[in-house]
This record gives C-alpha cells, structure tokens and sequence, in this order.
C-alpha cells in the first residue's frame, strides 16, 4: 500500500510593533489613547517594582526575588487583554501580570517579605496564588477551565509558564486534557530563553515551543514577546477563540529575561554578553515609548515625569506593605481552602500546641 499523508502543520508568529516602534497597521489593535498610556504606565510601574525590590532584597529586607525585567510586555500585554472574571495562575515571576490585575503593590511587597497575606486572593480578583512549583499549576488552569464550561461561566483561564515548563510532565498532562475537553484555556510561554541557567536549544530539538500544540489539537502560535501590541492581540484572540466554544491555545511569547533568574543566583555565570547585547535593542518598554512618542501620545518630558510617579507611588505602595505585615503562624494554613479540612485544621492544632508548650 503506498504512504499517504495524513496532514501538514504550520505555525504563525506575529510581530506588530518592530523594535523601533513602528506600527503594522493592518494588525494594530483597537485601543484608545488612554488605555495606550495606561499600558506603559503599568510597564513603568512593573519596572520600578523590580528595582525597588531588588535593592530590598539586597538590604536584607524581603527574601529571595524573581524579576520581571525584559518580560513587562508578555505579561502586561496579556493580563490587559483578560476581564476581570477569566482567571490568571501565575508563576513566582508574574508580578507585572498581579500588577495589571489590580492586585496593590503594598499586598505584593508582603508576598515576598514572606507574609501569606500577600498570597491572599481577593474573590473580586480571580488571581490564583502565586505557584513556586514548576508547570504544576497548569493542571490546575485546565481544571477550573473545565468547571466553568460545565457550569456555563463563559470566562476562560490563562496560565503562565516559562520555557523550562515545557520539559515537564505536568505541561504535557495539561495540554493533554485540555485538548481533550476542548476547556477556554490559554497557556501563555513565556520563553526567555533560559530555564534558571539551562538555554531552550538544551531542552527541545523543537524548532518553536508553540509547535508543542500541534500533538493535543489545540491552536499554537508564536508571538513577539517584546511587542506588547503582539500579546494583547494574540490573546484577546484567543479570549474570543476560546470562548467562541473553540477551546484552547498554546501562546508561545519569544522574549528575553534581562536580569538574574532570581536574586539567588549569579547570572554572568551563564549568561552571554553577546547574546545580551542582541536582545537589549528588542527591550519592551524602550520599543513601546518609540511608538508612543510616534503617534505623538506622549514627549519625553512626560516620560520622565511618569517614570518619576511610578518610581514614587512604588516606594508609598511598599512602604505601606512592609509596615502592615502580620507574621502569625496560623496563616500559613488559611489561604489554600475555601473550607480548611479537618486534616489541615489538626495540623493547624498541634502547631498551636507544640507553640505554646515552647512558650
């Protein structure tokens, strides 16, 4: 019997703002001058939250850090195109998405002080919290993708994750199901190139990360992760995909992580300065002013006042964090069930107990 061809695969990658800030203006979404501005204030303000908390970390004053840098566009672009009843799972480095989900920096700065309060997700945000575990969570996203679906909510979730996720079981279990079920699920890929230390070419043969959708039957595509127009476009087309009754997409968003993987760790140990150098001109925020300062929506003079506000409403956000920080043993067991468990509550129990025998 001769071989047949079964069918052909293909994936898109979209770039609608080029690293000088010029426009495809066939592809430009549809948003005002002022939500325009709104979206670079919140690049600013993400920015100077990694700033002001790395110097913190550095003092002494909050524990280990993750920075966005480089990655305001994935993630701003892609939170902004949510409403507030879809779902978001963030990762450990997601506090630009947080931000631009309304969630105050002051809650933040005590996440990462190691308060659980700053875990605490609010039921006017659908936020979950924060997942230190890699590509866990993804399983997570699918399932409450899958509850809202059978109970009619017509909102989808959105899952973040690195490029390191992808080598792990759960992303792949995820992907699995979600296919399966058809659920209103967009997995975003933030491939910044490195998983901690380890570059995407030691971890895939794969020529993209987006390619991965192909074996589950869901969409893929590759985006510019430094155009936040890119993102915003890719996703909000995915919302309306998704809850068209279409199911799920794979976003892989190609960006660059400019900064440590964590205030851990040392990154000229593997990072390349070549390879650096390359991806500095891509920088998101500096291409997103370009086209600003070309439609003539902002001069550098208001560029430098907004950087000055941002930069002063962090430092009143964090200082106003770090003055409210509660450390009660106790929390570490409240923010995890609607209903604690009568397991948890015995642990909870013994811990009061063995805490006051010790004085």
């Amino acid at each position: 019997m001769p071989i047949t061809q079964i069918d052909t695969f293909s994936i898109e990658r979209l770039q609608i703002l080029d690293e000088k800030g010029n426009v495809d203006k066939a592809l430009e979404p549809k948003l005002s001058n002022e939500e325009l501005k709104k979206i670079y204030y919140l690049m600013l303000l993400s920015r100077a939250f990694d700033e002001k908390v790395i110097n913190l970390q550095r003092q002494g004053k909050v524990g280990t850090f993750a920075p966005v840098k480089g990655q305001e566009a994935s993630q701003i672009g892609s939170a902004y195109a949510l409403s507030q009843k879809d779902w978001i799972f963030p990762t450990y480095r997601e506090s630009a998405a947080l931000i631009t989900r309304g969630l105050p920096i002051s809650q933040l700065i005590q996440y990462w002080a190691g308060s659980e309060y700053g875990n605490d997700t609010s039921k006017e945000r659908n936020n979950f919290p924060i997942s230190i575990a890699v590509g866990t969570h993804l399983l997570h996203a699918v399932g409450v993708a899958y509850a809202s679906k059978l109970k009619g909510d017509n909102i989808v979730t959105l899952a973040y994750f690195g490029d390191g996720a992808t080598s792990e079981g759960d992303f792949h279990e995820a992907l699995n199901f979600s296919g399966v079920w058809k659920t209103p699920t967009i997995f975003l890929c933030q491939n910044n190139q490195l998983a901690i230390s380890v570059p995407r070419k030691k971890q895939t043969s794969a020529k993209t990360l987006a390619q991965k959708a192909i074996a589950y039957g869901i969409k893929g595509i590759q985006v510019d992760g430094n155009d936040i127009l890119a993102v915003y476009k890719s996703v909000k087309d995915a919302v309306d995909y998704a809850k068209g009754g279409n199911g799920t997409t794979l976003i892989e968003c190609e960006t660059y992580r400019l900064a440590q993987h964590t205030t851990s760790d040392d990154p000229s140990k593997y990072l390349k300065k070549e390879e650096l150098e390359q991806w500095l001109p891509k920088e998101p925020i500096i291409r997103f002013e370009s086209y600003l300062k070309n439609k003539r929506l902002l001069t550098d003079d208001e560029i430098k006042k907004l950087k000055e506000r941002a930069e002063q409403e962090v430092k009143r956000e964090v200082e106003l964090g770090l003055s409210e920080i509660k450390n009660d043993p106790d929390d570490m067991f409240k923010f995890l069930f609607a209903d604690i468990p009568k397991s948890i509550l015995q642990q909870m129990n013994e811990l009061k107990e063995t805490l006051r025998k010790n004085g």
